[in-house]
């Protein structure tokens, strides 16, 4: 006689069905002990902390958004390669000052594609001084990270479509053509912090 009732079928973790946490990946950031660098990248802002497993769940040691960016005066955009490279780097600048000299990266749910913003977060941190494990051939160019190529974009295009390219920049006070020099700025003013 058979006492097994029901389907065989088992229903996956909330989080899991809602598209919010890859277990199986997440099983194995845990297990390692270390503290992880956690980059996440909406359609507004970039958000950089170093996250630590405590016994009641994860611990937020340091945090950085792009929005502390523009308390500097940053003027670029607020979820570009440039910020996410700039908030990593004052995320990685926090963690120091904590006494984190380590980290492994956590991308979540996120793909791992060459050159995308999230290892240009990752380059930030490094350049910081925390230990981040990457591959050199996946970061982003640095002419990418500083805005150099958008510079040599607008200084192609003529006044009227410089408006209408880059209207935000220009709302903000922020000529294209000027974006590597403000990067490079901004760098320095998380560098005296």
């Amino acid at each position: 006689m058979n006492l097994a009732q029901g389907s065989n079928y088992k229903v996956a973790f909330r989080r899991r069905r809602e598209g919010k946490t890859d277990y199986g990946a997440r099983i194995k950031l845990v297990d390692l002990d270390k503290s992880r660098l956690v980059i996440r990248i909406s359609n507004a802002n970039v958000i950089a902390q170093i996250i630590n497993v405590g016994d009641n769940g994860d611990e937020t040691v340091v945090s950085a958004h792009s929005k502390e960016l523009q308390k500097m005066g940053w003027l670029g955009g607020a979820n570009n390669t440039g910020a996410a490279y700039l908030t990593a780097y004052l995320c990685g600048k926090k963690a120091l000052a904590k006494g984190v000299e380590k980290a492994v990266l956590d991308i979540g749910l996120k793909h791992s594609i060459k050159g995308s913003k999230i290892f240009a977060a990752v380059k930030g941190a490094n350049d910081a001084g925390l230990d981040v494990p990457f591959g050199e051939s996946i970061v982003p160019e640095d002419d990418r990270i500083s805005g150099e190529h958008i510079a040599e974009y607008a200084n192609s295009l003529d006044e009227s479509e410089i408006k209408k390219q880059f209207s935000k920049y220009l709302e903000r006070g922020l000529q294209p053509a000027d974006l590597p020099n403000h990067f490079e700025e901004i760098k320095n003013k998380i560098e005296n912090v």
